[in-house]
Order: structure tokens, then C-alpha cells, then sequence
């Protein structure tokens, strides 16, 4: 059975790959999946519908259910969550934090599997997240994995969050950072690490036109597509 292919984007918070993620969709006409974006939704939903985020029963039960998809308007990802625009909803620390306890949960993190598998559709897909190359597209013919420093990556997700007028202060930002990189990186299922067969990018030595360029060299030499 023929499967259309994948390109994978993983790492951590503030290394440029929802940027990159969107560039690569734009450019080849390929679907588009914020992994990231889906936990922080089930955070948001589980807060709107008073549900424990301590219970990954009422979780399960949620991600089996949760009524989302992704678009691209204007060249920037849009996140809908039952008909309504969340994308600046879902970007707050406080949600971002409530989404990587979500994901410590294995059978959440088993149901919402599934759900991203079924974003694989004709012509590709553009798979952003931090498990992506690792767990949930294993054959996927291209793997990215964008690295920075905590440092770094602090300063460019306060510029983010500046431009949608979020404010939050420096060293508690990058408490939040440190503390969800911990989680992501230690947790038992699924923890965050570059798959063995992914190209490795350091996103602070690069600016994104060079990252985008290296990628779109390294899908050429893969001979998945032509561009």
C-alpha cells in the first residue's frame, strides 16, 4: 500500500521549526501538522470542559474526541478547535506547560497517535513536533531535528509572544522553557531526541533562510520529490 511521504521536523520549543514547518508546506503544497499545537488544544479543552488534567482517563476520553484540524491562511499556520480560530489561545506559557504534562501520559499520547497518522494524505505531509521522526512516522524518507540554546531559544519565543501581545518577563520564561525541555526530555514514552537517520541543525548559527535552504538540499539529495 502506497504512502504518501512524510518530512518530520522535531525539537524543542523556540528552535524555528513551526517557521520552517509552514515555509516547507508552502513550497511543496503539502499538508501541514503542528504535533505541539494538538496537546496544547487538548489543554485548552480540557480547561474549558473543567476536566483534572491529573486524570489521564477523562484525558483519553478527550482525545478521542477532539475536534481539530489545521489550515494555512496567509502563509501562517491555523489552528481550529470546534469551528474557532485558537492559534493565539493556544500560544500562552500557561497552556504550553499544561500541554507537556498532558503528554507525559502514555495512553494520550497512544490514542493521539493514531489521530496524527491520519494527517498523512496525498501529496505528503509536513509533521512538526518533537516525536515525530522518533515515534510517529518511523518511515518517514526525510528527518529534521533543529537544536538551539536555552538562551537563545528564550529570546526568540519572547519575540513571538511580543508580536501577539503576550507579556510575560524573561527569567520566568525561561524557567517555563527549562522546565517543559526536562519533561520532554526525560519522560519514559516517546522522550525528545533526534531520530538516528535525521539531519541535525544547530537553528542558532543559521538564520531561517539558511535552514530552509539546507533542508530543501537535503529533500534534493533524498530524491523523495522533485522540486
Amino acid at each position: 500500500m502506497f504512502l504518501p511521504p512524510v518530512i518530520t521536523v522535531d525539537g524543542p520549543s523556540g528552535v524555528g521549526k513551526s517557521t520552517l514547518c509552514q515555509a516547507l508546506a508552502n513550497k511543496l503544497g503539502w499538508r501541514i501538522l503542528d504535533s505541539g499545537a494538538i496537546y496544547r488544544v487538548m489543554a485548552l479543552a480540557a480547561l474549558n470542559y473543567y476536566i483534572d488534567i491529573k486524570s489521564e482517563k477523562s484525558l483519553v476520553s478527550l482525545a478521542y474526541n477532539l475536534d481539530i484540524f489545521f489550515k494555512i491562511r496567509k502563509k501562517k499556520l491555523i489552528v481550529i478547535f470546534e469551528g474557532k480560530d485558537v492559534s493565539t489561545k493556544i500560544s500562552s506559557e500557561f497552556i504550553g506547560n499544561k500541554a507537556s504534562l498532558i503528554a507525559t501520559f502514555p495512553c494520550v499520547r497512544k490514542v493521539l497517535m493514531h489521530r496524527q497518522r491520519e494527517f498523512r494524505t496525498k501529496p505528503g505531509l509536513i509533521a512538526n513536533g518533537r516525536d515525530m521522526g522518533t515515534v510517529v512516522f518511523l518511515d518517514a524518507p526525510v528527518k529534521i531535528f533543529l537544536d538551539a540554546t536555552l538562551e537563545e531559544r528564550t529570546y526568540r519565543r519572547l519575540q513571538q509572544l511580543r508580536k501577539i501581545g503576550v507579556n510575560i518577563k524573561l527569567d520566568d520564561l525561561s524557567t517555563y522553557i527549562e522546565g517543559r525541555d526536562y519533561r520532554d526530555r526525560n519522560r519514559i514514552i516517546a522522550p525528545l531526541v533526534p531520530a538516528k537517520d535525521a539531519l541535525i541543525l544547530n537553528s542558532i548559527k543559521l538564520s531561517i533562510e539558511e535552514v530552509f535552504n539546507q533542508v530543501i538540499t537535503y529533500i534534493k539529495k533524498k530524491q523523495i520529490l522533485f522540486i
